[in-house]
């Protein structure tokens, strides 16, 4: 019967094999924390095999629910997809988890030229704090930038062809830190679609920003304008903020915390 089923497979997807999503292996995309659910309207990264055929990137918004000959469903919900990457040794998707899939068990499944994946159960969650690296590698240097130059706040010349600078304790132009997994937000954009500058999409719940381990002051939390799945927190340092080239940076939300191997360069006025 097994052997049956794979020919039937290899037919129907035109001599494509079944995919296959690791266990574990959906994960918030700024974080990759394998010990955090993830959370509708975030953005999420799939791992496995024979997930895609090639590599194709979304080059337009509202994302399609289909690139590259693959599609993705959580709970049977068609997920926007802003890139598929077949790589040597592993497959990863990047989807927006769309807004309207309920909490809680969700089962998800992956469909290349045609060729459905078995199920692999994910959960969900109201929330999944993730602060994006700028390694991409979820450790780090956070992507966090000074207002108003948008350097990065990272030690200077550190991050090549890009500004950088520390970040100034009790600057009043503050920080911005991009981020997803923060949860609802109002008015909710539609799946796939980018976020609005007007009226701007807030939390409905403002995060606690820890840096090195004292709270900042939190003046903005919501969507990027013009971005799918994007969070935005502009903090301003509090006074007492230790200084330094790695200072941990966390996010506080829904009794969640994010890692504290992301990091930023901070120092004093």
């Amino acid at each position: 019967m097994k052997a049956l089923l794979a020919i039937v497979l290899l037919s129907a997807g035109g001599l494509f094999a079944q995919p296959s999503i690791s266990a574990g292996g959906i994960l918030n995309s700024a974080s990759y924390d394998t010990t955090m659910p993830v959370t509708p309207g975030s953005l999420v990264s799939i791992f496995g095999s024979g997930l895609a055929a090639g590599t194709a990137q979304a080059d337009s918004v509202p994302l399609s629910t289909s690139l590259g000959n693959v599609n993705v469903t959580f709970n049977g919900i068609a997920a926007p997809l802003n890139g598929v990457f077949h790589e040597s040794s592993f497959d990863q998707i990047n989807a927006q988890l769309p807004w309207n899939v309920p909490t809680g068990a969700v089962q998800v499944v992956v469909t290349n030229n045609g060729v459905p994946s078995a199920v692999q159960t994910v959960q969900v969650g109201q929330f999944s704090p993730g602060i994006f690296a700028t390694n991409g590698a979820g450790t780090g240097q956070a992507v966090a930038v000074n207002y108003p130059d948008y350097s990065y706040a990272a030690p200077a010349g550190s991050i090549p062809g890009a500004a950088t600078r520390p970040a100034v304790v009790a600057d009043p132009n503050g920080l911005i830190i991009y981020a997803t997994g923060l949860g609802p937000v109002t008015p909710v954009p539609a799946n796939g679609a980018a976020a609005s500058a007007n009226p701007v999409s807030y939390t409905n719940t403002v995060p606690v920003v820890m840096v090195g381990g004292v709270q900042a002051q939190v003046t903005f939390s919501g969507l990027v304008p013009g971005l799918v799945g994007v969070n935005q927190l502009n903090v301003v340092l509090a006074q007492g903020t230790p200084t330094g080239n790695q200072v941990p940076l966390q996010i506080q939300i829904g009794g969640l915390t994010s890692t504290s191997k992301m990091t930023i360069a901070v120092a004093s006025q």
